[in-house]
């Protein structure tokens, strides 16, 4: 939109200053033969800093992948040792989906309503007929009252014309549960608890990214980003992943969870 506004002059010019995330619109403006790209790390700017700030970051994040993005500018595509790199989802991208089986959203709500609170990630996704999985939207909203984020998922339950939502309800237990049953009633509702760590539950399904098994519908740059970006300490940037929980919870429903075989068979 920036363009509209460089109307008048022989050169006309605009300076976009941004922290250099690996999403695909600064990856184009980089590539544009037209952009002049400048870099400067954060000791470039030592002189208008507190040295009490300065020797904090650079003791708490220099040599980390996140130090490497916000301090030194550099465009990190995928965080060493973590499970997903962003070559999967960039090889294994669609534009549309094909015929789907069987589609779910996946909620991980946040355990706090405030304006600090972490997103309540809010993932919908498909089982193709192929046996494919396709994450179709990231519905994520942020700093939301219960009732706000519930009326959110089953908004996405409808617009996709959803089979189930998979709510997680290690935190909230049965009120996360009732407060969209509150919205409404007749919406089919599975609870998962975690039994286990982020990390561990999300190995399997970074596994069927790793064997093409896992289509992206679309590009989701903050998904995407909090995917790229999880350690094994269970963080995206310091920070839960509100958007990757509910993908692991959908594709673990969709792809990783066997429904019970038949003891009796007819022939």
């Amino acid at each position: 939109m920036l363009q509209f506004a460089l109307r008048l002059g022989s050169h006309p010019q605009s300076v976009v200053t941004t922290t250099p995330r690996p999403i695909a619109l600064i990856k184009k403006l980089m590539a544009d033969e037209a952009t002049v790209t400048s870099r400067a790390k954060t000791t470039d700017n030592a002189a208008n800093l507190a040295p009490s700030f300065l020797t904090s970051v650079l003791k708490r994040y220099g040599g980390t992948t996140l130090g490497r993005q916000e301090i030194d500018g550099e465009i990190v595509e995928d965080r060493g040792g973590g499970l997903w790199r962003k070559s999967w989802l960039d090889q294994h991208r669609i534009a549309a989906p094909p015929e789907l089986t069987r589609i779910v959203v996946a909620v991980d709500p946040p355990v706090t309503s405030n304006t600090n609170s972490d997103a309540c990630g809010i993932i919908v996704a498909g089982l193709g007929e192929d046996g494919r999985a396709y994450v179709l939207a990231d519905r994520t909203i942020r700093g939301r009252e219960p009732a706000i984020w519930a009326r959110a998922a089953i908004a996405a339950y409808r617009d996709f014309a959803a089979d189930r939502i998979v709510a997680e309800v290690n935190q909230g237990g049965d009120l996360v549960v009732g407060v969209m049953r509150q919205v409404d009633a007749s919406v089919p509702i599975r609870a998962v608890r975690a039994t286990r760590g982020k990390w561990v539950r999300a190995e399997p399904v970074s596994a069927l990214y790793a064997e093409g098994r896992v289509i992206h519908v679309g590009e989701w740059p903050d998904l995407e980003s909090q995917m790229c970006a999880f350690g094994a300490d269970g963080l995206a940037q310091g920070k839960s992943p509100d958007r990757l929980d509910a993908l692991v919870w959908a594709l673990t429903d969709l792809m990783l969870t066997n429904p019970r075989s038949p003891t009796i068979r007819t022939l």
